[in-house]
């Protein structure tokens, strides 16, 4: 991951930005605007590059730890749980039972890699396929009985960690975080943020 630039560093369009407080840089903004941070410009000194590269660490930062935390909660709910496969449980308690096509889509990753993954949960005994009541020829996923037990446990326990992580935070800061957090997510789905969470 590249750092934020210096003073003196190229632009996209190879001009140098400036320094100078107040001033306008040498380039101009996409809509031609000048680049002392007006709406569309980079800011004198590449603002907007800057905020995206600041907003590309803190993602990085934050997926790493969620990836590390899926590991453990996957653990938490079966010892032989895959750390990607938790999501698959959380995806299915919250909209009930999903064709493997559904999850496939929800999560964009290929049938086969979908396929193995309830494979290796439907062995553990976390989830059963069922004939889907609208489409006799295909199936429905869904938690069994000890899958939604096993699964709500870990999740209420992460959750209280959330809350204790969190506590110094305003009610609406948290809320705050969490629309952005579902703007982002709509918008890599090509959903639109203003309609119905699934």
């Amino acid at each position: 991951m590249r750092e934020s630039g210096t003073d003196g560093e190229p632009g996209r369009d190879g001009h140098s930005g400036h320094s100078g407080h107040g001033g306008r840089g040498t380039d101009s903004g996409r809509d031609g605007r000048g680049t002392d941070g007006g709406q569309g410009g980079r800011g004198t000194d590449g603002g907007a590059d800057q905020a995206y590269l600041a907003l590309e660490r803190e993602l990085a930062v934050f997926l790493r730890r969620a990836r590390a935390s899926s590991g453990e909660m996957a653990r938490e709910v079966h010892p032989e749980l895959e750390p990607a496969a938790y999501g698959l449980l959380v995806r299915l308690d919250e909209a009930g039972g999903q064709r493997a096509t559904e999850l496939a889509g929800y999560f964009g990753v290929g049938k086969a890699t979908m396929s193995r993954q309830l494979r290796a949960l439907e062995e553990l005994g976390l989830i059963v396929r069922e004939p889907d009541p609208a489409d006799g020829r295909a199936s429905l996923v869904r938690l069994t009985e000890e899958g939604r037990d096993r699964f709500r446990r870990v999740r209420d326990a992460r959750r209280a960690r959330y809350v204790r992580k969190l506590a110094g935070w305003d009610r609406a800061e948290v809320a705050e975080l969490a629309r952005l957090l579902h703007q982002l997510n709509t918008r890599a789905e090509g959903r639109d943020p203003a309609g119905p969470r699934p």
